[in-house]
């Protein structure tokens, strides 16, 4: 039982933590023309809730590993899920004005500028990812896998594969499967490397590296249907950006098939589906990655 800070404060602590790490991943010295940098850490750097490289830290915490290992994994995976909100935004994909509050990428630097920062992001998470190695001598078989599964769970079959799904259905979803094909792959694919990164760094067991993944396959598919919820009846304020775009740019969604009391009752069961998961699979020190699963469940933004 945890007796240390509250989910709410863990949450704002990590974030800190990441927020601070991710200002310094390029260095100074390194010869990056000032647009460019500039573009990448004014999105990198933009806010948000860091969910993805906390689900790092977390994992390694339920393992009793050692959270400076897995920092510069931790940030590669903010550093591909930063990329892909940037050409998620860009006006040949979502077309949107604001993103955390703030204006988009390509509404401050331009649509080329915005779209090298996130070649620039993509490439150096892999950087980043090697520096455990370098700076915290993770063992590099580690490495090795967490890589593998960087490029195939971000890449044409993952993460980028989703992306690809959602465009292709603008063109009109016809049932659930399609829908939760791009939630799964767009949304659930990185969710599931945090956790998978964090339990090979700390020495996860194949059983429970299997944990992980079912683990983050249906917490990450219940996010992005809160998502889908909050689109409809969140607050603008909160969330940063505008209410109903999905409505607007006539996506289908979640609720549009089943409904708001129907969906909202899909987030509680994958939830629990996923905890169970965690709790099958004995680890150590579980606690915060429940705790996560439950406030990715009942957030407003």
């Amino acid at each position: 039982m945890i007796t240390g800070p509250s989910i709410k404060e863990y949450l704002e602590q990590k974030a800190v933590l990441i927020e601070e790490e991710l200002a310094e991943s390029f260095p100074g010295i390194w010869n990056i023309p000032d647009p460019l940098r500039e573009s990448m850490m004014y999105s990198l750097l933009a806010g948000g809730k860091r969910l993805r490289p906390i689900m790092v830290l977390a994992t390694v915490e339920a393992l009793n590993g050692s959270t400076e290992n897995a920092l510069p994994v931790a940030c590669a995976v903010e550093m591909i899920h930063t990329y892909s909100l940037i050409h998620d935004d860009l006006p040949a994909m979502d077309n949107d004005d604001y993103r955390r509050g703030k204006l988009t990428n390509h509404k401050v630097y331009g649509e080329a500028m915005a779209i090298l920062a996130g070649d620039g992001l993509l490439t150096h998470a892999f950087y980043s990812i090697v520096q455990a190695y370098r700076s915290y001598d993770v063992p590099a078989e580690r490495i090795v896998e967490i890589v593998e599964d960087l490029s195939r769970l971000a890449g044409a079959t993952g993460m980028v594969g989703g992306q690809a799904a959602d465009m292709l259905g603008e063109q009109g979803i016809t049932g659930l499967e399609q829908l939760e094909y791009i939630h799964l792959h767009k949304t659930s694919d990185l969710i599931v490397f945090s956790l998978k990164a964090g339990g090979h760094i700390a020495g996860a067991t194949p059983k429970q590296l299997e944990a992980l993944e079912r683990f983050g396959t249906q917490i990450g598919l219940a996010f992005q249907i809160q998502d889908d919820i909050l689109d409809l009846i969140g607050d603008e304020e909160k969330l940063g950006k505008p209410v109903k775009s999905d409505e607007k740019q006539q996506k289908v969604t979640y609720p549009y098939f089943v409904g708001i009391d129907a969906s909202r009752e899909k987030v509680s069961q994958l939830t629990e589906q996923g905890k169970q998961a965690i709790l099958d699979a004995k680890f150590p020190n579980p606690d915060r990655l429940l705790q996560i699963a439950d406030f990715m469940m009942k957030r407003d933004h």
